[in-house]
């Protein structure tokens, strides 16, 4: 059925006839109708103009993020997704014909063809499948690492002084056994009046930061951090005929970490944000990063930990990314981060109880002015169908329109375990970062300061040596037994190498590559 161009519903379709290149969402739904002739679309210029996908369970948001990563990989995007439940490895693969999907099409007047996408697949530390993703200490920082931590104000700034002390010395912190041999020198008799000048470190705060870091071992979180560290530009990679990968972070094995990935996520980002060069106003993004259970990004953070997020997601438009947070409501995104975010793809909710009821109505308070009644809508969709607004290619907000959203092309669930694994193995990337490797860092160095050293030999009877001009040899101090070592020198020859980069910290604390 097509739609009167006076009537409400043509008013709306007008507001998404993009003259340029744009990503297909669905067809309108007005009065209860699909009108397949209404395409709802986003320009893909736009993208990098960030995004929030929200709704209940079961609504339909993966879905919405395949079919998103799906045509931006066909126009020659990069796409990196986190796969939360594990069914997202399907977009490697093609997609399966039946009667649902052949009525969807039909619905929304889409030409449906099986097709599977450029994949690559990675995992958190190796654990579960995937290309493992790690990260140094070092890169990692201090403030995410107190998050991850759960430290407080005063042990979150005692840890970026231990950092401090750690980039001045030359003393990486690789992995964490190599951040405790640090915090335990430094309030060792040798070490404690290293930071005396600065502020120092009690023995208090070093107890509590040591037996998080035990802690956190204890759950399995020590092989996140080590070597070869993941380079996030491998991100923006495309295929041999010029679409986008698709990276696909595997976290089933990790979902009980939350607090961990979403971390980790942000490490991601801030990384990229960081690295990548000044782009401007592009006609297509460098990547789209869509950060998944976003809210657990935002649980618990501090004002300046939020501050960093909206300073990045502002900034980072600027480098060519687009960012989509992805979350069961925009109330789980703080206003300051929501109000970067001009494109809305926002599937049902529901309203059980008196916080749902709440939290629609404040939701329905967070979209322009529509002839839609909004509460009832956002309660009435069915899966797959969401309300939506964007930017236009003039960056003004497009008409709110009620969507149905058509069929991904690709697999809709998992690809076989076997498969996947296969997949890892036969990337070029698995042989970078694969096999972890232990190389002498922060611990190694302070172990061998502090281990006793061989006395000389007794002179054999007879004249003393007649050496009246020699001086005894003084002891290296630490950082000269770091900056004289082979190991400094071979490593400072190569840029791409942790202790030959400049250390200088971003916002959040993570240390800057040259690439």
């Amino acid at each position: 059925m097509s739609v009167s161009e006076e009537s409400p519903a043509g008013e709306i379709a007008a507001g998404y006839g993009f003259t340029g290149p744009a990503l297909e969402l669905g067809a309108l739904l007005w009065g209860g109708v699909c009108h397949p002739d209404a395409r709802i679309r986003i320009p893909l210029a736009m993208l990098t103009r960030h995004g929030l996908v929200a709704g209940a369970t079961g609504t339909g948001k993966t879905k919405t993020l395949q079919l998103i990563a799906e045509q931006l990989s066909a126009h020659g995007v990069p796409v990196f997704l986190a796969d939360i439940k594990g069914d997202v490895s399907g977009i490697s693969a093609p997609g399966e014909e039946s009667e649902r999907v052949r009525q969807r099409a039909e619905q929304v007047g889409q030409e449906w063809a099986a097709k599977g996408f450029p994949c690559e697949f990675y995992g958190l530390g190796g654990v579960g499948p995937g290309i493992p993703v790690r990260a140094t200490v070092t890169s990692f920082g201090p403030v995410l690492l107190s998050k991850v931590l759960q430290l407080n104000r005063t042990q979150e700034q005692s840890l970026a002084l231990i950092f401090h002390y750690a980039d001045q010395k030359g003393l990486e912190l690789v992995d964490l056994k190599d951040l405790r041999a640090v915090v335990a020198f430094l309030v060792s008799d040798t070490g404690k009046s290293e930071l005396k000048g600065i502020g120092g470190l009690s023995t208090a705060t070093a107890g509590v930061i040591l037996r998080a870091l035990t802690a956190f071992e204890q759950e399995g979180g020590g092989g996140f951090f080590g070597e070869p560290e993941f380079d996030t530009a491998e991100f923006l990679r495309t295929a041999g005929d010029g679409r986008g990968a698709v990276s696909v972070l595997e976290l089933p094995a990790v979902r009980e970490r939350p607090r961990l990935f979403s971390t980790f996520l942000m490490w991601m980002l801030a990384d990229l944000f960081h690295d990548l060069p000044e782009a401007g106003d592009l006609e297509k993004p460098k990547l789209v990063f869509f950060f998944d259970e976003a809210h657990l990004l935002f649980d618990g953070a501090s004002k300046a930990f939020l501050e960093s997020i909206t300073q990045t997601v502002r900034l980072i438009r600027s480098k060519g990314v687009g960012v989509f947070f992805v979350t069961q409501t925009p109330k789980d995104v703080p206003g300051d981060v929501l109000g970067q975010l001009g494109n809305r793809v926002q599937h049902a909710l529901r309203a059980f109880t008196p916080e749902d009821a709440k939290a629609l109505k404040a939701t329905v308070r967070t979209f322009p002015n529509s002839p839609y009644d909004l509460e009832e809508v956002l309660t009435g969709l069915g899966t797959g169908e969401a309300v939506v607004t964007v930017l236009s290619e003039t960056g003004a907000p497009t008409p709110v329109a009620a969507t149905r959203l058509r069929a991904p092309e690709s697999l809709m669930g998992p690809v076989e375990a076997g498969a996947l694994e296969a997949a890892v193995k036969a990337s070029p990337l698995y042989g970078r970062y694969g096999e972890a490797v232990d190389r002498e860092s922060a611990y190694e160095r302070l172990t061998a300061q502090a281990a006793p050293r061989e006395e000389p030999p007794d002179e054999p009877p007879g004249e003393p040596r007649d050496e009246p001009h020699k001086k005894p040899r003084e002891e290296p101090s630490l950082a000269e037994q770091v900056v004289g070592s082979g190991v400094f020198r071979s490593l400072a020859r190569s840029i791409g190498t942790q202790l030959g980069r400049e250390i200088s910290r971003s916002i959040f604390g993570t240390a800057r590559r040259r690439r």
